[in-house]
């Protein structure tokens, strides 16, 4: 890997279930590009990846599924309890993801980049890193998180728990350490008084809004302090189906961000979205019916695609409810094709679709650029 000149760049570890993924989330919201080390290991060894071959010749075709991917469950059963096999793995993968890694940081326009990687410290990662953090949180809470979220039992998550190095040690080796404990808020507070000792000139207050002609739609990205503005639109416009609270979508800004629309300063349109392992997921569309729904749509899209763009996303999944979906001119027209999940043909692709898909909802593709960072070689 080489040095990246012009970027500061964050290493971000923890334990398993301690919220680094939320953590990440939050410095996104606050400028940095984020890259999530683990999920481009597990593109690594995907079928249509450089490290799949390797991994199969070292650990037998047994770990295959039958559609011939890498079951990763029966992987994990094997060097979750074996160090020296977890140690055969990191040595086929962590090569294959420092050079993800490096493409990315490189073509990114941000001079901010935050590194997640669960073995950061171990990596040859850490010695590019001009800050780490660490998050922390009891055993207990992981416990209950792997169970909870992650379904798994109690001897599994305890195996999972025990297997990694001690959160002391890393909490030893950061310069910024984040109890990830309590609340979103509680979370992002800490965060926040950390990115501001870096970059003391951070603003994290809601935007000023884009001067605009009468009647030109703006779009602006959300910031956490606008929670309570976007629970009582959605709210409104859902007629109370929704009943969302401030601290509601404030859990929310953990997984997403949302982009606003405005006409003549008046919030019209909200969009939740996110960026994670290079695809782009759209779950949340409410547009104010006084407004023309193609004008609306079109304004929040493009930026949508234009920020999936500056985040390097392969491709653009929208998941929409059936009335939404109706709308089919105003898809086709902005380039989006209904798809299933299984058409995409891409591991990482379906993976991102089934595990953010919403039940009863239809998707919708399109592809934003050819190149992908994990090739064959």
């Amino acid at each position: 890997m080489t040095a990246w000149p012009g970027k500061y760049v964050i290493g971000l570890t923890g334990n398993i279930a301690t919220g680094k993924s939320v953590v990440r989330k939050m410095m996104e919201h606050l400028g940095a590009y984020g890259i999530d080390a683990d999920a481009l290991a597990h593109r690594a060894i995907a079928q249509d990846a450089p490290g799949y071959k390797s991994v199969v010749e070292t650990f037998g075709r047994w770990i295959l599924s039958p559609d011939g991917q890498v079951d990763r469950s029966r992987l994990a059963g094997v060097v979750f309890s074996d160090p020296e096999a977890l140690q055969r793995l990191e040595n086929i993968v962590h090569p294959l993801v420092n050079h993800a890694v490096d493409v990315l940081v490189q073509r990114s326009r941000h001079t901010v980049i935050v590194v997640e990687a669960i073995k950061l410290l171990e990596s040859d990662l850490k010695q590019h890193c001009d800050s780490i953090w660490a998050t922390v949180a009891p055993p207990e809470v992981q416990l209950i998180r792997l169970m909870k979220r992650r379904g798994l039992s109690e001897n599994v998550a305890r195996q999972r728990i025990n297997m990694q190095s001690s959160q002391q040690q890393k909490m030893a080796a950061a310069q910024v350490v984040i109890k990830n404990v309590g609340s979103y808020e509680d979370t992002w507070k800490q965060v926040v008084r950390a990115w501001q000792k870096l970059f003391p000139t951070t603003d994290t207050g809601p935007l000023a809004l884009a001067k605009a002609a009468r009647g030109e739609l703006v779009v602006q990205r959300a910031r956490p302090r606008q929670a309570k503005e976007i629970a009582a639109f959605i709210n409104q416009i859902t007629g109370g189906r929704r009943a969302l609270s401030r601290s509601d979508v404030m859990a929310a800004f953990g997984e997403k961000a949302f982009l606003l629309l405005f006409l003549d300063e008046k919030l019209v349109g909200v969009i939740g979205w996110q960026v994670e392992n290079l695809v782009a997921r759209t779950d949340d569309i409410y547009i104010d019916p006084s407004v023309s729904f193609p004008e609306a749509v079109n304004a929040m899209m493009d930026e949508v695609e234009r920020a999936s763009r500056e985040l390097q996303s392969e491709i653009a999944l929208v998941f929409l409810p059936r009335e939404l979906a109706s709308k089919q001119d105003v898809w086709r027209g902005l380039g989006y094709q209904e798809r299933a999940v299984h058409s995409l043909k891409v591991r990482a692709w379906e993976e991102a679709a089934s595990e953010s898909k919403p039940a009863g909802s239809i998707m919708f593709f399109k592809q934003l650029r050819k190149d992908r960072v994990m090739r064959p070689v």
